[in-house]
């Protein structure tokens, strides 16, 4: 059922979505919102104070009575979709604010919730004023976004009360704890990567929080697999790895790829070692590592393949992964207007959302 209201919400959350907004849109992504924030902050004269906006349990409060007078779908679906509840451990909790849980249709009502806070930044502060630009500018994917602008006093003495106020008729707040006002030089981070000047350079980067929760979950799988064969062990790790360095291959990722590989072959080295107490290191290279092309270490195993043939398969490492720069969406492109036709199956071309790489420049991003 919610799927079919869906088919008709969806477009008009579309039409007055705010323009920044980049999740849980038709043809949007994190790599959007992430080119977004580079061509807001990359120039010499781009702001250099970023609000880093955190909202407490977005999905769980908000306010029923708004999404009742505010989203175009019958009220008396709606209601029930609210007020169903859920249940947990064979017993059943009411929902007095919130979307529903699990519900498809959520991450809609959620959208259209907090989507008019763009128009009213712009209302409450204007684009220029004595003394020069603001330089306020929006960046949102769901419930995380960021603030730009010309100074930390314009962001907490303007922006945030504007921001609450917004969030506060809607049956949410900030997070005082977690929303953070930063200058550019000192870096922060949005959506799993690291942005952030360096002598007046920015650079985004996968954040040390990423790279920390990959290798603690590779490091998980291998240390809970000792008695696993090395395909299948492979075979665990590969989906894990490729996933993870193709979210971060539009930025500047290459030396970090490379001390992911590194930190992953050191575990798996470990491993062998317990498996193999008595071999010598030339042993357990020669059992467990092939070479493929100029590399040595290679990690490899054999699995069952088809009519039960062995097959060998090797670790996927993420520094082969090719470094392309993501051309962001046009931010009034629509995917529902026939007249972006032809430039949406542009972008669904094979290269048609990125660029290759220029020389050693190619990951600046």
């Amino acid at each position: 059922m919610q799927a079919i209201y869906l088919l008709a919400l969806d477009p008009v959350a579309e039409v007055t979505a705010d323009r920044p907004s980049f999740g849980f849109r038709k043809e949007r992504s994190c790599a959007d919102a992430i080119g977004t924030c580079f061509n807001l902050l990359a120039r010499r004269s781009s702001p250099q104070w970023v609000l880093e906006g955190d909202i407490k349990s977005c999905f769980d409060r908000i306010d029923h009575a708004w999404l009742l007078d505010h989203v175009p779908v019958d009220r008396g679906i709606l209601r029930m979709w609210l007020k169903a509840g859920y249940m947990e451990q064979g017993a059943f909790h009411s929902t007095d604010a919130g979307t529903p849980q699990g519900g498809i249709i959520s991450p809609v009502l959620a959208n259209l919730a907090l989507d008019g806070l763009e128009g009213e930044l712009r209302k409450q502060l204007p684009l220029r004023r004595r003394g020069g630009s603001l330089k306020v500018n929006l960046v949102r994917y769901a419930d995380d976004f960021i603030i730009t602008g010309a100074s930390r006093e314009l962001l907490e003495n303007e922006v945030t009360p504007v921001v609450e106020a917004f969030l506060i008729g809607r049956g949410l707040e900030l997070s005082p704890e977690k929303t953070l006002i930063t200058h550019i030089d000192k870096g922060f981070d949005f959506l799993g990567q690291n942005v952030r000047k360096y002598g007046g350079k920015l650079l985004i980067k996968p954040s040390r929080a990423s790279v920390r929760s990959l290798l603690d979950k590779v490091r998980g799988i291998i240390k809970s697999n000792k008695s696993a064969s090395a395909g299948h062990l492979v075979i665990l790790l590969n989906p894990i790895i490729r996933g993870w360095a193709q979210y971060h291959r539009h930025v500047v990722s290459k030396r970090v790829f490379a001390y992911v590989d590194h930190a992953i072959f050191e575990a798996l080295w470990r491993w062998c070692e317990r498996r193999h107490p008595g071999k010598g290191s030339r042993w357990v290279q020669r059992k467990y590592f092939a070479t493929v092309g100029s590399d040595r270490w290679v990690f490899h195993g054999a699995i069952k393949g088809t009519r039960a043939v062995p097959r060998d398969v090797c670790l996927y490492h993420a520094a082969s992964t090719q470094i392309r720069r993501h051309v962001p969406i046009r931010r009034e492109a629509n995917p529902y207007d026939p007249a972006w036709h032809d430039y949406f199956a542009r972008r669904h071309q094979p290269g048609g959302k990125t660029v290759a790489a220029r020389g050693s420049r190619t990951d600046e991003l």
